[in-house]
């Protein structure tokens, strides 16, 4: 069965491909990995790559593979939960505060401009340091400084179907609130809502390896990317490649989610199908 032509774009494609195999890597980093994440060779430091070690080999004599593999588990598990938290969140406090209007909706913005007010690292900064190391606090810290962005894209998006004639027509039924946010505003605003994600995942990720290459993520010897990252840049002059293979790791995989999100964006999009009916017109 072949996939409709505006799910055949080149972006969506490319970062499906990506994305799967970073997640084929982390569910099976047991198999894939050549060597114990913390197993450490202080024979073989600094060992470039070889047929032994792929990628090499850090200050600790780690291989560098295992640990990048592992550290998609740490990093797409953070993401998983910040974004599914945010979204839920975001989306909940859009869709109540672009359905109802008056106070509930300039009460909920306030609230959400205070949390905008704030910037974003160093709000995150300041919860891990309250709460402690963990991938739980890491998901608290980043679900924080991410849910705004949900809220506003999904109230934009609720003050615009709240006026067409379906949802007219269900409150003229006398159908409640909550079912017609439900059944009526929901599922049309799920477009937005799924290219927030997606391009979401790729700002978690970037937001847990920034804690962790700032001290504040899961402490070491947890095999996550900002951790590796740091270590790396220590011995950027005389071993770089460290630092290079694992901010490319960071940069590939954000590029994945990112090419994701603007090729569901494109797919998505009722301006890009109108012009594509168009087109067939």
């Amino acid at each position: 069965m072949r996939l409709p032509k505006r799910f055949r774009n080149i972006s969506l494609i490319l970062g499906t491909l990506i994305v799967l195999a970073i997640v084929i890597c982390a569910i099976f980093a047991p198999y894939l990995s050549t060597h114990g994440v913390e197993q450490m060779d202080m024979r073989n430091r600094f060992s470039g790559p070889t047929l032994s070690h792929w990628l090499g080999t850090d200050n600790f004599g780690r291989d560098l593979w295992s640990r990048l593999i592992y550290g998609a588990r740490v990093s797409l598990t953070i993401a998983c939960i910040s974004v599914a938290a945010s979204a839920l969140i975001g989306t909940a406090v859009g869709l109540i505060a672009g359905y109802f209007g008056g106070w509930t909706d300039l009460i909920l913005m306030r609230i959400t401009d205070i949390f905008l007010g704030f910037p974003a690292i160093v709000l995150a900064l300041a919860i891990v340091a309250v709460l402690g190391p963990g991938i739980v606090n890491v998901a608290i810290a980043i679900i924080v400084v991410a849910w705004t962005e949900y809220a506003r894209v999904v109230r934009a998006t609720t003050l615009m179907l709240r006026e067409q004639n379906y949802v007219q027509a269900a409150r003229a039924l006398g159908a409640h609130p909550v079912r017609i946010l439900v059944r009526e505003i929901l599922p049309n605003a799920m477009g937005p809502i799924i290219v927030l994600a997606s391009l979401g995942f790729g700002t978690a990720i970037i937001a847990e390896s920034a804690l962790s290459f700032l001290g504040f993520g899961l402490p070491p010897p947890a095999p996550t990317w900002g951790w590796t990252l740091a270590y790396g840049t220590r011995f950027m002059r005389d071993e770089p490649w460290l630092a290079i293979i694992a901010g490319a790791t960071i940069m590939v995989t954000v590029l994945g989610f990112n090419l994701l999100g603007d090729g569901l964006r494109d797919a998505l999009d009722p301006r890009h199908l109108s012009r594509s009916a168009g087109k067939k017109k």
